[in-house]
């Protein structure tokens, strides 16, 4: 068993140093892996993901590019999905981070850290709610083919940028400087971050929002912020569990909307002083919140060059942002 065990090792050793490789926006290498950027710790959780996952109908995977609203969106899913089951004075989500409670398939199920994933997934309780970064393109082939849902959210690009790089700076590790933002916008403009390039990303789960809309609900970020109550009536109707009259006279919305929102999520004390898998403080999840911070951190030659890649990569597609909103 050790024996194959190693030749296993190898084999991956021996794929990650076939594959081109950049410095990220964290300190680690990112590996041009199926013709996206992928962090050298995620090429295993990937390629588990991708071979040995079975989907089930009533599954419900959140998707996301790093740094768009993924632990929001987490966190009033899981509400929603489970509302039933837990009141707001004693919910999960005042004693766990988000993060902890809605599983990465390709950092937390698929990695080293669950002895057997197969047995792991199948003892979880249905509707299974997973969290994902890999690109669409990249998904088994029974996750797409199945009727599991997949919610995604995406974020204004100048936004997305300025969270990721105050974000990995502040994970970096301490043998390495902060990166400069003239370095890491380069980086971001070329594509050349976790998971990206960013555009392909965000296009993929567009184009099947657009061709399969009860497959792939697609969310902004700036939407969510400026009508939630909306969109969290939109994510329960999507996901086959609308709520009733009864639910939103009560004031079950508005319950889950404060539950999740930003201010009471960063003052909670697991995300005050707890760390995700005793590596990455949970506190480095909840920076501001804000739209249109970027204005803070933008010169002008940014502003053009990152608005004229925009407009060309999303060029015809029908997505488009609104800057300032």
């Amino acid at each position: 068993m050790a024996s194959t065990d190693r030749k296993h090792a190898n084999g991956e050793d021996k794929l990650v140093f076939s594959l081109r490789r950049e410095r990220g926006l964290a300190s680690s290498y990112l590996y041009l892996f199926q013709e996206f950027w992928c962090p050298g710790i995620a090429i295993q959780g990937v390629k588990g993901f991708q071979k040995c996952f079975e989907a089930k109908d009533s599954d419900v995977v959140v998707a996301s590019f790093p740094k768009t609203g993924t632990t929001w969106l987490i966190a009033l899913t899981f509400a929603i999905v489970n509302r039933k089951h837990f009141s707001a004075e004693n919910h999960p989500l005042l004693t766990s981070n988000p993060h902890t409670l809605v599983s990465s398939l390709e950092f937390k199920i698929f990695c080293d850290e669950i002895h057997d994933p197969l047995l792991h997934l199948s003892n979880m309780l249905e509707p299974r709610l997973f969290s994902t970064h890999t690109p669409f393109t990249a998904l088994p082939k029974s996750l797409i083919q199945s009727n599991a849902k997949i919610i995604y959210i995406c974020r204004n690009p100048f936004d997305t940028f300025v969270s990721a790089w105050t974000y990995f700076n502040k994970i970096r590790s301490m043998s390495f400087p902060a990166l400069e933002l003239e370095e890491a916008f380069e980086m971001y403009c070329d594509g050349i971050v976790s998971f990206g390039p960013w555009w392909s990303h965000m296009l993929g789960y567009w184009k099947e929002s657009m061709a399969r809309p009860n497959k792939v609900l697609f969310l902004k970020y700036e939407d969510l912020k400026e009508n939630v109550n909306f969109y969290v009536k939109n994510i329960a109707e999507f996901l086959g569990c609308p709520f009733t009259a009864e639910e939103e006279s009560d004031g079950e919305i508005e319950s889950i909307i404060e539950l999740c929102s930003f201010e009471k999520m960063k003052d909670l004390e697991v995300n005050v002083s707890g760390k995700l898998d005793k590596f990455i403080d949970n506190k480095f999840f909840f920076r501001k919140g804000e739209i249109g911070d970027w204005v803070n951190y933008f010169s002008p030659s940014m502003i053009n060059k990152l608005s004229r890649i925009i407009e060309e990569k999303l060029s015809g597609s029908g997505l488009s942002f609104n800057m300032y909103s």
